[in-house]
């Protein structure tokens, strides 16, 4: 959902974002969708995957015809993946999470998520390596989480502290517009995740790896819980921790489009469903 939620905000931005936004949309032009799906099978049914091509496709048509904006879209993911959090980690256990977020919509994802986790009683802090100064809805979430008392750092603590001021680590820093290598301080800021002992959450996709293909590189983080937004991307296939989706916002028609209707329900008033 990051990847159409850009094009929204470059509307209000120099033309410099609107270039970068070219880099969320594959090739420019998303694949037929049909060609795009394939599924795995993480549940008593196999579950229906999107390429990052078809991810940004679908993205766009949530911006066109629903009407979502940026930051609906960001509130909703955010809000899943707080849940996802609040579920898998309990309170008592984990009460202490260190979110680390990118410049991109999967950082803004994460600092919606920190502030939910911070109203669900947990000690938050955020590591903001690198800020987006571009587009408002960013410094705003900053802002938010300001009021709330949350730190915001600009480095991440040495990794022999982790283990001692953290219970978990969320992993917000590149969605499935990712492509390529880390660039510093990222590539350092992966590999210390890589190596800690705390437990890491990734949103939509375990930074570091290829959308698609999962960590050709070995050189992306090794998550314990992955929280997929609006559907799984082609790289859960080969991820072996605890799978939940989020993102229940999708109307009929567009997912009969995208084959998402094998997608499981959500019971009740619940924000996430795990797969696995």
């Amino acid at each position: 959902m990051r990847s159409c939620r850009r094009l929204l905000a470059s509307l209000a931005t120099p033309l410099a974002l609107a270039l970068s936004r070219a880099a969320f949309l594959p090739g420019g032009r998303a694949a037929s969708p049909a060609a795009s799906c394939s599924s795995i099978a993480m549940s008593a049914a196999p579950v229906p995957t999107l390429t990052a091509s078809a991810a940004a496709a679908l993205d766009e048509e949530l911006m066109a015809q629903p009407g979502f904006s940026l930051d609906q879209l960001m509130e909703l993911a955010g809000l899943s993946v707080a849940a996802a959090i609040e579920k898998h980690f309990p309170l008592e256990t984990h009460p202490r999470v260190l979110a680390v977020c990118g410049p991109g919509n999967n950082g803004g994802d994460g600092l919606v998520a920190a502030r939910h986790l911070t109203h669900f009683g947990r000690s938050v802090t955020v590591v903001l390596p690198k800020r987006n100064t571009k587009v408002p809805i960013f410094s705003n979430l900053v802002v938010q989480l300001g009021a709330l008392g949350v730190p915001v750092l600009e480095q991440l603590p040495e990794g022999s502290e982790l283990p001692a001021r953290f219970d978990v680590i969320l992993d917000a820093i590149f969605g499935f517009s990712f492509a390529g290598d880390a660039r510093p301080p990222f590539d350092a800021i992966l590999a210390a995740l890589r190596d800690s002992t705390v437990p890491v959450a990734s949103v939509d996709v375990p930074s570091g790896w290829d959308v698609d293909k999962g960590d050709v590189r070995g050189v992306g983080v090794r998550p314990a819980v992955l929280v997929s937004l609006t559907a799984p991307k082609g790289c859960a296939a080969g991820f072996g921790g605890a799978h939940y989706l989020g993102g229940r916002f999708v109307p009929p028609g567009i997912a009969d489009k995208y084959s998402l209707r094998s997608l499981p329900a959500y019971p009740g008033a619940e924000q996430v469903v795990r797969l696995k």
